[in-house]
C-alpha cells in the first residue's frame, strides 16, 4: 500500500464522500485527510478498523504475558492442573 495516493485534502472529502466510501468496500485502504496541508485524520473501513483493533488486542496480551513471565508470575502448567483439582487458587 502506497500512503501518497491515499493523500485527499478536506475538500476532496467533502465533495467525493460517496465514492471514498464504495472504495472502502473494494479495496480497504485508508484515507489520509489534509487540512491546510497538514495530515489531520485518518478514514478507513469498519472491516479493517475491526481487525486493528483486534490484533492491538493480542498484541496488548501478549505484552502482558511477557512482562509477567519477566517478573516471574508463572507457574508450570501440570501444578496448575494440580491446583485446580484441588479446588486452590492457581495465582
Amino acid at each position: 500500500m502506497k500512503l501518497s495516493n491515499q493523500i485527499k485534502p478536506i475538500s476532496y472529502l467533502k465533495a467525493h464522500a460517496a465514492e471514498i466510501i464504495r472504495n472502502f468496500e473494494e479495496n480497504g485502504e485508508p484515507l489520509i485527510i489534509t487540512q491546510n496541508g497538514e495530515a489531520k485524520v485518518i478514514i478507513q473501513g469498519i472491516d479493517t478498523y475491526e481487525q486493528t483493533q483486534e490484533t492491538m488486542a493480542l498484541l496488548k496480551i501478549l505484552a502482558l504475558g511477557n512482562r509477567q513471565i519477566e517478573e516471574g508470575k508463572v507457574i508450570l502448567a501440570a501444578d496448575a492442573v494440580k491446583r485446580l483439582r484441588e479446588g486452590r487458587e492457581i495465582i
